[in-house]
């Protein structure tokens, strides 16, 4: 591409950094979270939610497990203020919840913010101004020392208006863009406001360190929050908070080392809707730890509810990608990637084991609300043996190992065929449409035997009555049983072409439980080096047997592959 010198690093690395973050393998404590999703997602919608729809999406907030909620910025909208008067006014606030806000660092915007605060039983008081060079020098043109009046003087407005309005308030600053911030600066401002605050350990302060927007790698973020938690005053008594936006699409990450390198506390939105490339997504940021066998103190596991009101509240879609929450996330069309799972969740149920360490799943998606059956193996043109097998399997038919490699490049072909994805009943019908039971062009009906011989040595005499259309036929065989005396009738006989049966594989099993349960036999027969297949039903398990090589056999004929004489056309075909 073009023009890429005109760009340059606006990120302020820390000099020398220690880096003791890089020794942590995870994330093990789990932060205060605090979701912005009605501020900061908010603010960036085309259309900004309604009050009623803000309501709404504060009550599922609230279910989902968060003690820290922003709602909005008061002094900006009517909607916004009247939002948070509603919240206080008509109690709708558990007592073990706290809002947020936030401001300017400007005199008539902070008493409107506390105006709206009044009367609330917790609320934190998020003051803000952009500290970063380019800030200072092409929007503010102002001096390092005029951006630290303004951080220190916003936070006296919030020191004094608290002490005049009825409520219990924390502070939190943020040095907005700190990532584009001199890290000895930021350092500078953040603690001139902490002398200010003069944070306790019953009233601590937070100290937001916002990449407002995103500039560099993760590890250079982690060590300039490693930094400032390092060198921070009356660091015990400070909560260290990770606000991350997307630009270079690593805010997970940046925010994970974040917290890896001394931080406490994230705030983020719910799949990452937030400015430009949006926020932390703080969905994945838990579930991450979740997958780590972390409890993050959040409830994810109504996720769909949670996807439905954000979609129809915020006008966006979640991509069908989306890590833990997107429509195929949990899905494989992958052939290989199929029968892996498949064999894991058969490991799985085997050995009763409750660890869950399923190959392609980091995580059960039963645990977010999704049906394993139905989310985990999809069937389309790309699919294998292994996965068709699985979803069959779920509706009680176990194929042996070649045969669902018949079945499988069967189902395969008609996916590739229609072009489309085929849902797990369409799978069902194309077996039983395709190999269960076929009755055309021939029909079994009838049979009997005689067993001949002594025991150990009989030999089984069966006489076979076969319908092609409305024509009987008598097909008799001999053999070491009745399959056999079967498939002995078949071998040679005219109405096959004197087709010759070199194998046979055999299975079968019951359907249901219980003495009247049906038996399904599965049959492949090998004629001319190639094996035809197929299925049978029935409460006799012989009879099923019977079945299912009449099957195989139509299937054969069906794919021109067995010729046959046709009574009813007169014709060989």
């Amino acid at each position: 591409m073009k023009n890429y010198n005109k760009y340059k690093r606006q990120y302020f690395a820390v000099k020398k950094p220690k880096m003791d973050w890089a020794k942590k393998e995870y994330v093990d404590t789990v932060p205060i979270w605090c979701s912005v999703v009605l501020r900061d997602g908010n603010q960036s919608l085309t259309v900004p939610m309604t009050l009623v729809q803000k309501l709404e999406f504060f009550n599922l907030i609230v279910k989902t497990g968060f003690k820290e909620i922003e709602i909005g910025f008061p002094a900006s909208s009517d909607t916004e203020f009247a939002f948070c008067r509603k919240l206080i006014e008509e109690k709708l606030i558990p007592d073990d919840v706290t809002i947020q806000v936030l401001t300017q660092a400007r005199q008539h915007i902070v008493e409107r913010t506390f105006e709206a605060l009044d009367g609330v039983k917790n609320a934190i008081v998020h003051v803000y101004n952009s500290t970063s060079k380019a800030q200072r020098e092409q929007v503010f043109n102002k001096s390092k020392k005029e951006i630290l009046n303004i951080a220190v003087n916003g936070a006296k407005m919030l020191v004094d208006c608290a002490k005049k309005t009825k409520g219990n308030f924390k502070f939190e600053y943020s040095p907005e863009s700190f990532t584009g911030t001199e890290p000895d600066f930021a350092l500078e401002v953040c603690n001139a406001v902490l002398d200010i605050f003069k944070p306790t350990s019953d009233k601590k302060a937070i100290i937001n360190l916002p990449a407002t927007v995103e500039h560099s790698l993760p590890h250079v973020f982690a060590n300039q929050i490693e930094y400032m938690s390092q060198n921070l005053k009356y660091r015990k008594n400070v909560i260290v908070s990770l606000h991350n936006h997307n630009d270079r699409g690593t805010a997970v990450a940046a925010t994970e080392l974040g917290l890896l390198a001394g931080a406490d506390r994230v705030e983020g939105t719910f799949f990452g809707n937030g400015e430009r490339t949006g926020n932390v997504d703080i969905i994945t940021v838990a579930l991450n730890m979740y997958s780590m066998g972390i409890n993050p103190q959040l409830d994810f596991s109504h996720m769909s509810d949670i996807v439905s009101l954000y979609e129809s509240t915020t006008g966006l879609k979640v991509p069908d990608r989306s890590p833990y929450s997107g429509d195929l996330v949990f899905c494989a069309f992958s052939g290989s990637h199929q029968d892996a799972i498949a064999k894991g969740l058969a490991y799985k149920e085997k050995t009763n084991t409750k660890e869950w360490t399923i190959p392609y799943l980091p995580l059960d998606p039963s645990d977010v609300g999704r049906e394993l059956e139905t989310s985990v193996i999809r069937i389309n043109s790309q699919s294998g043996k292994g996965g068709i097998g699985y979803v069959l399997e779920k509706f009680g038919y176990n194929l042996p190992p070649l045969m669902r490699e018949a079945v499988g490049y069967s189902v395969k072909n008609e996916s590739d065929t229609l072009n489309k994805e085929l849902s797990n009943d369409e799978v069902l019908a194309h077996f039983e449409k395709n190999f269960l039971d076929i009755e055309e062009p021939f029909t079994f009906m009838n049979c009997s035997f005689i067993d001949r011989g002594p025991i150990g040595n009989r030999e089984t005499i069966g006489k076979f009555e076969i319908y092609m259309g409305i024509f009987p036929q008598t097909l008799k065989g001999r053999g070491n049983g009745k399959l056999d005396s079967l498939i002995n009738s078949l071998n040679g006989h005219v109405l096959l072409d004197r087709i010759k049966i070199d194998d046979l594989i055999y299975s079968q099993h019951a359907l249901d439980r219980g003495s009247n349960a049906k038996a399904i036999s599965y049959i492949g027969l090998k004629i001319n080096n190639k094996y035809h297949w197929g299925a049978g039903t029935d409460f006799d398990l012989s009879c099923s047997s019977f079945k299912a090589v009449i099957s195989a056999i139509n299937n054969g004929i069906k794919q021109g592959k067995i010729k046959h004489y046709d009574f009813n056309s007169k014709n060989s075909s």
